[in-house]
């Protein structure tokens, strides 16, 4: 029965996306793939508050079957410019504006996860820029695709420091619960529940922004109630109300706010 349960919630639809996702047209290298800005965000010269944005998009290549690559992108009130931060498996593993605030990523177009705008973003900023600065696996060497420290790791570490902004990342960001010291008992990262741990591996977490999510060697399945959406691996957060979302809410923020132009206007 328990071998069945975990074909049915985990294996199952993980097989389904990993079909639905080969199924796609790919890019044949990096080299090849386009990273150009996907005209999500507005133009930062023209929005005077301060702006926090996380944002998420498949992979590359194999990796998408499994998991989303996560970044966040900040900018403090008056400047004229985005700063990205975000985590890849080559050199130091911090990278800081080596591709567009918006861009695609490895030829996937991202997805808006969270925003913060105004006087909150301001105070936040700052905690995210030190989070970044004292992130525990910033040498060559110490990136692993799976089950961690990889690029979702890195976001869990930076959204951790700044719980008030109630942000989680999606469930299929494999790697977002890794943790070297082993086995955890504690609060969730949002401090709104409850999580075990081991590893990254294993775990189980109850809290009010992550839901129910069960972690079997990195997989994520469960159930959010706040959103009243299902988790599925590979798939990661399937919204059964789309206007209750995350993402709704972070549309919100850039409604009035100058949008920058794709190439299909």
């Amino acid at each position: 029965m328990v071998f069945l349960a975990f074909a049915v919630v985990f294996l199952l639809p993980l097989a389904l996306h990993g079909v639905w996702w080969l199924g796609k047209d790919h890019p044949a290298s990096w080299r090849a793939a386009d990273w150009s800005s996907a005209g999500l965000l507005p133009p930062p010269s023209e929005v005077r508050r301060a702006l926090i944005f996380v944002l998420a998009a498949p992979a590359g290549r194999w990796k998408g079957v499994f998991s989303v690559h996560s970044w966040i992108v900040v900018k403090e009130k008056d400047a004229p410019r985005y700063t990205r931060y975000d985590v890849a498996g080559w050199g130091k593993p911090v990278k800081i504006d080596n591709w567009a605030p918006d861009g695609r990523w490895f030829g996937s177009t991202p997805q808006l996860i969270a925003a913060v705008e105004g006087e909150v973003a301001e105070r936040l900023i700052p905690k995210i820029k030190s989070a970044v600065a004292d992130y525990p696996y910033n040498q060559a060497g110490d990136y692993r695709v799976w089950p961690g420290p990889n690029s979702n790791t890195f976001i869990a570490h930076v959204l951790a420091r700044v719980p008030e902004a109630g942000i989680a990342l999606p469930p299929n960001a494999i790697g977002k619960d890794f943790r070297k010291a082993g086995i955890y008992l504690g609060s969730s990262p949002t401090r709104t529940g409850i999580q075990v741990s081991l590893y990254g591996l294993f775990g189980l977490t109850l809290a009010w922004i992550e839901g129910l999510e069960i972690n079997v060697f990195g997989l994520v399945a469960g159930v959010d109630f706040r959103q009243v959406a299902i988790k599925l691996p590979g798939w990661g957060l399937v919204r059964l109300l789309p206007w209750l979302s995350s993402s709704a809410d972070a549309a919100k923020v850039l409604e009035g706010l100058p949008v920058t132009q794709t190439e299909s206007g």
